[in-house]
């Protein structure tokens, strides 16, 4: 995350002595006492100080250094900064074209390449010399340098990394054990409890910051296995890959990001718990990289209108979309359409719970999973997979042509249906093998469009029967109707990429 140094204002409020609040914590643990049920328990009080702690924590935490060669461009291209954007005839527009102008290669000559620098945080997890950081620290480093707190510096190499959760080991080589310490359980710390924060920011040096758990199980679209810790304790640029500490001195998180309109911390920062990050640098011990559980399907969410179709009392667990040709899941007997609503007797909340779950199970362990299928609960025993990166998929983009009109073309909740034939394949880019009902059109204003659907989706199946012409998509809205239901559940192909869509029924 590109952050900012904001600089500092030295506009400050004051109160007078009349005018300042009273409360102690005394007396905030007396009105806590006066609110709270009889018999509830009251939090721990606050620290008098953190010095004792932090003394004792600075020296496994390091400081890291990266550079990185960039080449330089090809004759013709401009290296660096873009010029910045001024009004078309202002005098800066010529201005900053004639500085840069001035400081290119001319002709063929090739720049010169570059060096550039980082600076990032870690932790010492192993006195031989085991470090801890993000991954995207030491991201296309050349070299890697890890400094203590004392000032001694290593030459590092990288034991292995996972980029899904942003980890990395490292390893230097000490003449003597280092200063280490110990994660601890990230469960056990709840919102509201003391953490304390040790990093490296802007590049200033070991900087210790002191708040509390903010909130658990964030999501910030970081990776597919999130889970974030958020504090209020102060993160900023360099922090990252440092600790996250409970008052015990056991690390619970990796401090990773923070979210920021500035640049700056505005105490909303974000930190890897230690229950997900252990296991994956345990794994890179052994393996030089992590190795998780799979299931073999796609996946997506159980909306309220899918719940309602499926005869679900509410909207949980997670869908299935496809499943993986050979997969664990095929062979077991799963099936898109299925909900899955446990995995290894733990509940399945949403979608985003599900793949963690998978990944932290072991290999080869095989394991009961309770699916929804057809208003029934089943249950199948899965012997989990190795997931592999082969086995990640990347959405592809269909190439469309504008739709026309199609003779014949059947019209339902608002959309434009007809029949597969060469030609439509050819329009839509569709292959020889997609079978179903395609849509031609969508109404601007229609539940389809709602929900995304659009010309070169292929129906294949509604209500999870198959459907290959336009009359079965309409019967099934009227079997729909007629038992009374408020939506229909369609399985769309997109290029290949299956996913659930549940569109509502105007029963008028």
């Amino acid at each position: 995350m590109s952050l900012a140094i904001v600089s500092r204002t030295d506009r400050r409020r004051t109160l007078s002595a009349a005018a300042k609040p009273t409360w102690g914590l005394s007396s905030l643990a007396v009105l806590a006492a006066l609110l709270l049920p009889a018999g509830a328990a009251l939090a721990k009080p606050a620290p008098d100080g953190f010095a004792e702690l932090a003394a004792k924590l600075l020296p496994a935490v390091v400081n890291i250094s990266t550079t990185q060669t960039i080449k330089g461009d090809k004759p013709g291209n401009r290296p660096g900064p873009d010029i910045p954007q001024f009004p078309p005839g202002s005098p800066f527009e010529e201005f900053f074209k004639d500085f840069f102008d001035r400081n290119q290669p001319h002709g063929n000559q090739q720049a010169l390449p570059r060096r550039a620098t980082s600076l990032g945080s870690g932790f010492v997890v192993d006195p031989s010399g085991l470090v801890v950081t993000n991954n995207h620290v030491i991201a296309d480093a050349d070299e890697i340098t890890v400094t203590l707190q004392d000032d001694t510096n290593f030459k590092a190499e990288v034991v292995g990394r996972d980029t899904k959760v942003d980890i990395a080991l490292l390893r230097v080589k000490p003449s003597k054990p280092l200063v280490s310490v110990k994660f601890g359980d990230s469960d056990g710390t709840r919102v509201g409890d003391w953490v304390l924060a040790i990093g490296n920011p802007f590049g200033l040096g070991g900087t210790v910051t002191a708040g509390i758990l903010s909130a658990r199980a964030r999501e910030i679209n970081a990776g597919p296995y999130d889970d974030f810790l958020q504090t209020d304790a102060s993160i900023n640029r360099g922090n990252s890959g440092g600790p996250m500490f409970n008052m015990a001195g056991e690390v619970i998180g990796i401090n990773t990001a923070i979210y920021s309109p500035s640049g700056g911390s505005i105490g909303i920062g974000f930190a890897i718990p230690s229950n997900l990050a252990r296991p994956v640098v345990d794994q890179i011990k052994v393996f030089g990289h992590a190795r998780r559980g799979w299931l073999g399907v796609n996946i997506q969410s159980v909306t309220d209108e899918i719940a309602e179709s499926l005869g679900l009392d509410k909207p949980k667990g997670a869908l299935i979309a496809s499943v993986r040709d050979g997969g664990p899941a095929q062979v077991a007997g799963i099936q898109a359409g299925d909900v899955v609503l446990t995995f290894d007797g733990k509940d399945v909340h949403d979608m985003h719970h599900l793949p963690r779950i998978v990944a932290e199970t072991p290999i080869d362990k095989t394991v009961k999973v309770k699916v929804w299928r057809k208003r029934k609960e089943h249950v199948f025993d899965v012997k989990v997979g190795e997931l592999k990166e082969e086995d990640q998929q990347a959405a592809v983009s269909p190439k469309q042509q504008a739709p026309g009109p199609v003779p014949g073309a059947v019209k339902a909740l608002g959309l434009s249906l007809a029949n597969l034939t060469p030609e439509l394949r050819e329009r839509f880019s569709l292959s020889e093998d997609t079978a179903g009902v395609v849509v031609t059109d969508v109404a601007s204003d229609s539940p389809a469009s709602e929900k995304g659907m659009r010309a070169g989706d292929v129906i294949v199946e509604v209500a999870q029967e198959e459907v290959k012409s336009p009359g079965q998509i309409t019967g099934k809205i009227d079997e729909a109707k007629k038992a009374g239901r408020k939506s229909v559940l369609m399985l769309v192909d997109r290029q290949g990429d299956l996913r659930f869509v549940a569109l509502k029924i105007d029963q008028g």
